[in-house]
């Protein structure tokens, strides 16, 4: 396996055993406004710690917290802490995101880890995207599920016209608030939806995850989802609650 692949799952293995007895009570302190624009939690910075000591010899690294840290050719984008404030409301759905950059600008590995329950997901160039289990060496490779019967929509919250125009079409989601994790598993959901400011640390790994599958990136919205078709519907919809939004 990849050496820089290897160091990413050391680095979540260690992350997953320190928070698997209980969050320490420092973690929940927030500290500033870090470089993604979000107030960094002590939690945020501890995974970040980690992953720079895991990662630094192979390249700088930018990170949501902390910005740029290091040097070197490559180019690693990370999120110490995907989907943060479930993490710090103890909601099941948190984890971590990884993209290396070579020198050329090309995007050659991702990592996406959801700490809650283990499952970690690699990409790499010319290979399909296998899923395993943190702390077991065997990983297979991701086969999408044909008739999946919900979607995922980040940032939901923030946009009622389209959470009514879905639901009027019939479109069952969910919104679990972590956008490179929900990416993750856009193999085995109908869509995964994202409306909102566009991220390199959301999206880096995420989207490299779901080669294969229809992507549609805009600067305020990302869709992807196994059927054409669903990206259409969707894409359609965002257009219509626009033209309302700007006529009310």
């Amino acid at each position: 396996m990849d050496p820089f692949i290897e160091a990413c799952i050391r680095a979540n293995e260690k992350i997953c055993k320190a928070i698997e007895t209980g969050f320490d009570t420092a973690w929940f302190e927030k500290t500033e406004v870090g470089a993604g624009g979000d107030v960094s939690s002590q939690l945020d910075l501890f995974a970040e710690s980690i992953f720079v000591k895991h990662l630094s010899s192979f390249g700088f690294i930018e990170s949501e917290e902390s910005g740029i840290i290091g040097e070197g050719e490559a180019h690693i984008i990370i999120d110490p802490i995907d989907g943060s404030s479930n993490a710090l409301s103890h909601f099941p759905y948190y984890g971590t995101s990884v993209a290396r950059v070579n020198a050329d600008g090309v995007l050659n590995a991702a990592v996406v880890c959801n700490l809650a329950n283990g499952d970690i997901f690699i990409k790499t160039p010319g290979a399909p995207l296998m899923q395993g289990k943190l702390f077991n060496s065997q990983f297979h490779e991701v086969t999408p599920v044909p008739d999946a019967e919900i979607g995922l929509f980040e940032k939901a919250y923030a946009n009622p016209r389209l959470v009514a125009q879905l639901d009027a079409s019939g479109l069952k989601f969910r919104a679990p608030g972590a956008i490179a994790l929900s990416l993750a598993y856009a193999h085995s959901v109908k869509f995964v939806l994202f409306a909102g400011a566009f991220r390199i640390y959301d999206f880096a790994a995420g989207l490299a995850l779901c080669e294969g599958l229809e992507v549609v990136v805009e600067q305020d919205y990302v869709i992807v989802s196994k059927e054409k078709s669903v990206v259409e519907t969707i894409e359609g919809i965002i257009v219509e609650a626009r033209r309302m939004q700007e006529e009310a």
